[in-house]
């Protein structure tokens, strides 16, 4: 019997030198930690402890030749294996769920983990990922390097991505030129945030809308789609306007087809806020897909980040080795991203404890995303 994981490492560099201390198979190693994260281990020691519970479990996928590795051995090899190499295999795996399903809207945004110091901007180990928002899939990272920020991250993650048929949205911070040329010459689509960091774009764009409404949106190609919310307390309209073909626009943003206005009025506790935000993008679609596409966007912090906090104490995790923090943390999202295809009831947190007592549902996670198709 074999594992669909087992399949993610088959063609991972193994860091290692053979020697004679070199006595457990690489992907032995990786499929044991990656289902003990899944199943609620946190660290080099739970994983060690989990496969020597579950050997018997191991034994019939894997061939174990030198029994369970030890923490040591699991810490030594998440320092040495590439995270790069590693985000690859299993961003390959993920993207085959998302195979045939059309426009695929990614979500790209950065997380530190803060009880891991490093010398970057945050002080800390910090991630930029890739989130499949309607798939609930992580398709990718990267960590930012240290003497650097999120900004110089975000291209190197999106030369890691296929981004034929995608809709990449990012916040002000990836609101650069280069990757909206990234985005758009490999056949994709950008939706970029633009906020008073880029104060020439904000006014260009703001322009556009202050132009349309003066003429009450006459001779004006544009859609509208207005949504109302009401719940536990709190009532909220959004009001998305998308103006297509622009003028006004600085000439230089690749393929640009068109600006997005969003209006939030929310009344919480009769206490009334509004805001108003801005988008540039080179996408052709309505003003309810782009409604949808930027709430989608914050699936990537309510449906991953919150979630790596809350069910997965990120922020607790102090593995500061580049390497090694950088693989603990592409294991955990790959591990949000499995729990949550898992067909059955309960939160993550409830499912990781499921999974730990229950081989059957344990292989139901494994087996909820198909075979990676080799590279």
């Amino acid at each position: 019997m074999t594992l669909p994981l087992a399949a993610v490492f088959a063609d991972l560099p193994d860091p290692r030198r053979d020697t004679a201390n070199k006595r457990h198979a690489l992907s032995d190693i990786l499929v044991i930690a990656v289902c003990a994260t899944i199943s609620g281990a946190d660290g080099w020691e739970q994983m060690a402890e989990y496969g020597r519970r579950k050997k018997a479990f191991f034994e019939r996928f894997l061939p174990l030749t030198n029994g369970i590795p030890s923490h040591d051995t699991f810490y030594r090899v998440f320092c040495a294996l590439d995270p790069d190499a590693f985000a690859a295999r299993f961003g390959r795996w993920m993207a085959a769920a998302c195979e045939g399903s059309g426009l695929v809207p990614i979500a790209i945004d950065g997380k530190a983990v803060r009880g891991a110091k490093r010398a970057n901007a945050t002080g800390c180990l910090s991630v930029v990922s890739a989130w499949a928002t309607a798939h609930r899939l992580t398709l990718g990272q990267v960590v930012v390097p240290d003497g650097t920020n999120e900004i110089a991250a975000i291209p190197d993650l999106l030369d890691t991505l296929d981004l034929a048929g995608a809709i990449v949205t990012l916040d002000a911070a990836g609101c650069q030129r280069a990757n909206a040329e990234t985005i758009h010459q490999r056949d994709g689509y950008y939706l970029l945030a633009v906020k008073g960091n880029q104060p020439t774009l904000h006014a260009a764009v703001e322009g556009v809308f202050e132009r349309a409404c003066e003429a009450e949106f006459v001779g004006v190609r544009h859609d509208t789609h207005v949504s109302i919310e009401d719940g536990h307390g709190r009532h909220e309209e959004r009001s998305v306007t998308v103006v297509y073909g622009a003028d006004g626009l600085p000439p230089d943003w690749p393929g640009v087809r068109g600006v997005v206005q969003v209006c939030r009025e929310r009344v919480v506790d009769g206490v009334r806020t509004s805001t108003t935000h801005y988008y540039l993008t080179n996408a052709g679609g309505s003003a309810a897909e782009f409604a949808e596409w930027v709430r989608g966007h914050w699936g990537i912090e309510n449906e991953l980040h919150w979630v790596l906090d809350v069910a997965f104490r990120e922020d607790a995790s102090r593995t500061c080795d580049l390497n090694a923090g950088a693989n603990l943390a592409m294991m955990r999202r790959v591990a949000v991203s499995l729990l949550k295809w898992a067909t059955t009831k309960g939160s993550v947190q409830t499912r990781r404890l499921m999974a730990a007592w229950d081989d059957d549902f344990l292989l139901q996670v494994l087996n909820g995303i198909p075979e990676a198709h080799s590279a």
